[in-house]
C-alpha cells in the first residue's frame, strides 16, 4: 500500500490537484500493479516564502510551480518500474494537469511489511492484503 504525500503551491485549485492526484494514482496503478483502491494521497499546500530549492539543480530549469511527490511504500520493486513508475507521473501531470516534468521532484521511501499498520491498529504483517471485515 504506497502512501503518497504531494506538496503543491498554496493557490493551487481543487480541480487541479485531483487531477495531480489521479495522474500519480494512475501511474502507480499501472506501473507497479497496485490495485486501484489503494488510493492514499495527502495533498498539502506551501508558500512558496516557505520552500527554497535551486532552479538550476543538475540541469533542470525549473519554475515557481514545483511539485513534490514523496511516495512511501513496501521494498521490492525494481530500478525498471521505479523508472517507468517516475516517467509515468510526470507524463499523467504534464498531461492532465499541465504541469511541466522540470517542476516535478518525485522521492521514493521504502520499507517492509512490519513497518505497516493500515487500519484497527493491526500489523500489516500479519493481515499482508487480506481484506478486513468491512470489505
Amino acid at each position: 500500500m504506497p502512501i503518497v504525500r504531494t506538496a503543491v503551491k498554496s493557490g493551487t485549485t481543487s480541480e487541479i490537484k485531483e487531477k495531480i492526484v489521479m495522474g500519480i494514482h494512475s501511474a502507480l496503478v499501472e506501473g507497479i500493479g497496485m490495485p486501484q483502491d489503494e488510493l492514499f494521497n495527502l495533498v498539502q499546500d506551501y508558500d512558496p516564502a516557505d520552500f527554497f530549492y535551486s532552479r538550476s539543480f543538475n540541469g533542470v530549469a525549473r519554475s515557481d510551480n514545483v511539485i513534490v511527490v514523496e511516495i512511501t511504500m513496501r521494498r521490492g520493486r525494481s530500478d525498471a518500474m521505479k523508472t517507468a513508475l517516475y516517467a509515468a507521473i510526470t507524463r499523467n501531470l504534464e498531461q492532465d494537469a499541465q504541469v511541466s516534468p522540470k517542476d516535478v521532484l518525485i522521492f521514493m521511501h521504502e520499507n517492509d511489511y512490519s513497518d505497516w499498520s493500515v487500519g484497527n491498529g493491526k500489523f500489516a504483517m500479519k493481515i499482508v492484503q487480506q481484506p478486513g471485515d468491512d470489505a
